[in-house]
């Protein structure tokens, strides 16, 4: 079952099978929340802070604004 709270790992709804790869908005989250995602990866091996299935550039380029956004 797919997580609800939409992060990165191996049970992100983005890795099930016939996913779409995960986008732009997808990694603007996954920016955001990467400080607290991180922290949680180092307990749960299921919670991850980067998306393998994504989109390439778009993707990133989320990621990278997100991170932006909260780490100045």
């Amino acid at each position: 079952m797919p997580n609800r709270l939409l992060v990165a790992g191996p049970n992100s709804k983005f890795q099930q099978p016939g996913a779409e790869p995960a986008g732009f908005w997808v990694g603007l989250w996954h920016g955001i929340i990467m400080p607290l995602a991180f922290i949680v990866s180092l307990f749960n091996p299921d919670v991850g802070i980067y998306e393998t299935n994504n989109n390439g550039g778009w993707y990133n380029f989320g990621f990278v604004i997100g991170q932006a956004e909260v780490v100045p």
